[in-house]
This record gives C-alpha cells, structure tokens and sequence, in this order.
C-alpha cells in the first residue's frame, strides 16, 4: 500500500530512526576520515548534532511536521559540532524552511525539502567542495525534484534517495583525489546516508530501535506529591489549579480516573492525577478552572483547592528579568575574547592573555554551536571576537552568531598558535574591523607544525602510511613521516624556518615529559642561533607537539 502523506508523528520517528541508526554507526562513519589522526570525528560530531536535534523533539508534544522540522533544525543548530555537524545541522534546516506551515508532506514537498537543505548547505560554506556531503545532497535533490513519477508515493520517493544517494557517495573518490588515494567514500556523505537510511526504515515500518535521549518523563510521585515548573511554559494557560478528591464515590473505578486525566489534558498542560482508589489528586495548568473542579466533582468530593494566577507569576518574572538585562547592559563592557583549547597549559596561556571565556575544544573534541554561543553571552561585551583555533570550529564559530546578540566577528585561525598570536594583538582602542584586521594579520604570520600518531594504515598525498607512524603536519598539511617524535618535530621545524623567522614556540602536550620537551628546545636553539627559542607547557592531549614558527 503507497505511503502518500507523511504526518508530524512519522517525522518525528523517522527523525529519531535516523538519529539512532547514525549513532549505531558512528565508529564506522569516524573510520573514513581520510587523515588517519587519533581524532577522526565526522560521525562523532554528525551523531552529537543529530541527538540534540531529536532532544528538541522530544522535548514538546508536536503533531504538524512542520512543527517537528523545525524542532529538528532548531536542535541541530545549537548542538552541531565539527564541519560535518554544521553541514547536517543547515540541511535540517533547509527541510524546515520548506515545510513551514505544512501539516503533512507529500512527494512533492519531500522533493523541494530536499532541493532547500541543498541550497542551504552550500549557502553555509564560504568555499564549497565537491566530492562530499554537499555533492551528495545537492544530487539527491535534483534526482528528487525531476522525480515526478514517484511523487506520489513517499516509499518509492525515499527508494529513489537512497539509490541517488548510494550512487553518488560511490563517485565522490572521483572527485576529490585524496579520498581515491585512501580508498574510502567521503565521510560526511556517509553520515548523511545513514541517517536517510534509518528514517526510511521508519516510514517502512521498522525503525532503527531508539538509543538517543528522549525527553526526561514526568516524575509519577506519590500522593500528595506533584512535580511542577511555571517556567518555560506556553502562555496561553493562566491558572496553575491544584486539588484532592478526598471522598471518591464508592463505586468509582480506574476508567474514572484515566477519563479524568484525559479530560484534563484536553483543557490545559501538565496535566498530573495521582490516585490509589482511596484519594485522587489532580493538578493542571488551564485557563478553566472552574471546568476542572466541575470534572473533578462528577467522582467525589473535592478538597484542598488550590488555584495560581500564572499570568501574574510570568509577569514578575519578565519584571525581575528586564531589571538583570538592563543592570548587566549597564555594565557591559566594549570587548570580550573567546577561544577553543584543549589542554591546562594551553588555557592558562589564553587566560593570562586576557581571553575572557576558554571554550573546551580543538582536534580531539570540537564545541557545539551552542557551546560557542555561550561563551560569547558569558563575556557580557558589546563585541565579541571568538578565535576557533582549528579549521573544523570555524564553521561552527560562524553559525553561533545566530544564537546570541553580541556582535560577533570571528577569526578563522586555523591552529592554536594562531589564536595566541591573534590575541597578542588585541588592542582595547582600536575599533573592531581594526582589532579583526589587525589580529587576523598577526595569525596570519605564524606557521604551525602539529606532530601526532597514525591510527592506522593508508595511504595519502602519495605518502604510504603505517598504524603508530609519527606524522607531522606543517599548516595542517602531512609533510614529515619518521619513528622518533623528536627526529619528526626537528625535521619539519626545519621546513618552517627561512632567513626572515625570529621565534620558534614549543608547546608540549600531556604524553611528553618536560625534560624531553626542553632537550627538543635546546636542540633547536643550537640549530638556529638567529631564533630565539621558547618551551610552553600546552598539556594537549594525542598531539605531542605544537611548534609555531614566526
């Protein structure tokens, strides 16, 4: 039987379908990154954006698909991490742009979803590539829209996504040289099919069993006993009504009480009855409390009553909040300073620069939007500049300038040694297009080397690569392979230096020990006398070094 409507309450399993079947398979999504560094994310990240899209989701009773894609898009966008996480995060969002105020989707509106998440995503990136993730939607997109036959059937709809899908992530080696070299697809396109995988199985009748968070259910309590919040609450209802049916009728039964629960649900929200046969406890937020009590009466006599206006309740509380708004706008100050590190020392090195908030993150944990959106609020300044510190926050840095109201300006450093320079040159009298040309050419003259392990065999750039190798990266590009961390950190501080470098910064991670660390100083000291030479205590974790040269 053809499938010709999709409703809210079949988005929202498909949605968690997705979700579930992604994270299921996270690991394997994390193995084809192409770079074989300790940190691989692009599932770890895609399935972290997914979950808290389906957070949203659970957290209200939606029944319009509208409602549930926005939800979804609402979600993603505050937990996206990583740039495949913020890709994912702006296709959600192209699905709601399409579906806004549409109680069902049909083939057609399935197909111009598709063609919005498409447009959005590459909207999102300043350069995008072909041969992944965006390659991948885009085609689905323009096989979707075409497909006029199907379209009246969402089953062969999704059936011709998947082949598009599967057909193109297979070409995406073609295109981009490094992935053919390592023989693997490319990782995000992966994530996304396994998410439109998991949410076909749900419109087919057997969705992915469910392991990401719903929303936390309402705790059953005991007699007397209600779990409330007036806050977060929709406005619409007035009148927080408690009471207790203290002499039930003696011939009352369980039906009773659930038709009292359902009749409280119908007019009002946290709708809450307790009973053990012998008394019955209501509470309900609703604009009639006088019909609750009335209800109530039909089963026994009613005690205990209990009515809150919650419309006064919200109004002292927006009173109270404007009054904390306009005593901390008060006291805002020009500039804030945020930055991602991963490491104590690298923290107490940005701390010590006046950085205001430092963001936990960098190669092995990269931050939510929300995250960084965050830490911009908490910097309680009119101009906020956020330096990512790595080439997969920059996106995410970006897009964080939609969840707060701070002006936002972010510097795409791409290396933590970039960060510390950029900060270096942060001057409080200069204007911010000054402070961001000004930081942004002094990121600009550092070149970073990055020495680290390899997870497993392949092979990339042409170079072969073995499991255990020590590689380092000079500007995130793989340039020396050897055995020995020391040998490694020398020969590609080697390829940084010229005539015109003056400083040469050592900051050693947490699996080297500081003597180790300070004979690699004095060593490069000797090398190059026209340098001078600094050990820093970075703490970063699988990284050994980091070694700036400027």
């Amino acid at each position: 039987m053809a499938i010709t409507k999709i409703d809210g309450m079949m988005l929202k399993e498909m949605f968690s379908s997705g979700a579930s079947l992604l994270v299921n398979n996270r690991e394997q999504v994390d193995a084809l990154n192409v770079f074989p560094v300790p940190d691989g994310d692009t599932g770890t990240n895609m399935s972290q954006t997914i979950t808290s899209a389906i957070k949203e989701i659970n957290a209200k009773p939606y029944t319009s698909a509208a409602d549930v894609a926005n939800a979804a898009a609402r979600g993603a966008l505050r937990g996206a991490r990583g740039n495949s996480g913020v890709i994912l995060s702006q296709i959600l969002r192209g699905f709601s742009k399409a579906a806004a105020g549409h109680e069902e989707i049909d083939g057609v509106l399935l197909g111009q979803m598709m063609r919005s998440g498409a447009n959005t995503a590459y909207k999102a990136v300043m350069k995008p590539k072909e041969g992944t993730i965006l390659t991948v939607i885009r085609v689905i997109a323009e096989e979707a829209e075409e497909a006029r036959d199907k379209q009246g059937d969402i089953v062969e709809m999704f059936r011709l996504i998947l082949n598009v899908g599967d057909a193109i992530l297979k070409r995406t080696p073609e295109m981009l040289p490094v992935l053919k070299q390592a023989g693997v697809v490319d990782s995000g396109g992966m994530g996304l099919m396994v998410v439109l995988r998991g949410m076909y199985a749900a419109l087919t009748g057997e969705p992915v069993d469910a392991i990401v968070p719903e929303a936390a259910p309402d705790k059953p309590g005991m007699p007397g006993e209600f779990v409330d919040d007036h806050e977060n609450l929709d406005d619409k209802f007035g009148y927080c009504t408690e009471f207790v049916i203290s002499r039930p009728r003696d011939d009352m039964k369980e039906s009773d009480v659930v038709r009292l629960r359902r009749r409280m649900e119908r007019i009002g929200e946290r709708a809450q009855v307790i009973a053990d046969m012998n008394v019955v406890k209501v509470h309900v937020h609703t604009n009639q409390p006088g019909q609750a009590l009335q209800y109530a009466l039909e089963l026994g006599e009613i005690d205990n009553i209990k009515i809150e206006n919650l419309f006064e309740q919200r109004r002292e509380r927006e009173a109270k909040a404007a009054e904390e708004a306009a005593a901390k706008a008060a006291e805002q100050k020009e500039y804030g300073i945020v930055a991602v590190a991963l490491g104590d020392g690298l923290v107490d090195i940005f701390k010590n620069l006046n950085v205001d908030q430092v963001v936990d993150g960098g190669q092995t944990m990269n931050p939510s939007i929300q995250d960084l959106a965050q830490a911009c609020d908490a910097t309680n300044a009119r101009n906020v500049i956020i330096l990512p510190n790595n080439t997969n926050i920059i996106l995410a840095a970006q897009q964080a300038v939609e969840l707060t109201e701070r002006n936002v300006i972010v510097l795409p450093t791409k290396s933590v040694p970039m960060g510390i320079s950029a900060a270096l040159a942060f001057d409080p009298t200069l204007s911010p297009e000054e402070n961001a040309e000004a930081m942004k050419a002094a990121a600009e003259q550092v070149h970073t080397a990055s020495i680290t392990y390899a997870v497993r065999d392949t092979n990339y750039d042409g170079q072969e690569i073995h499991e255990h190798d020590i590689m380092g990266m000079l500007d995130n590009k793989l340039t020396v392979l050897g055995q020995d961390i020391g040998q490694v950190a020398r020969d590609i501080t080697a390829k940084m230096v010229n005539e015109e470098s003056g400083l040469i910064t050592v900051y050693y991670g947490q699996d080297i020990a500081e003597e180790d660390a300070q004979a690699l100083c004095d060593a490069l000291a000797e090398t190059y006398p026209e340098c001078d030479v600094e050990l820093q205590k970075g703490g970063q974790p699988l990284y050994y070094y980091l070694i700036a040269v400027e």
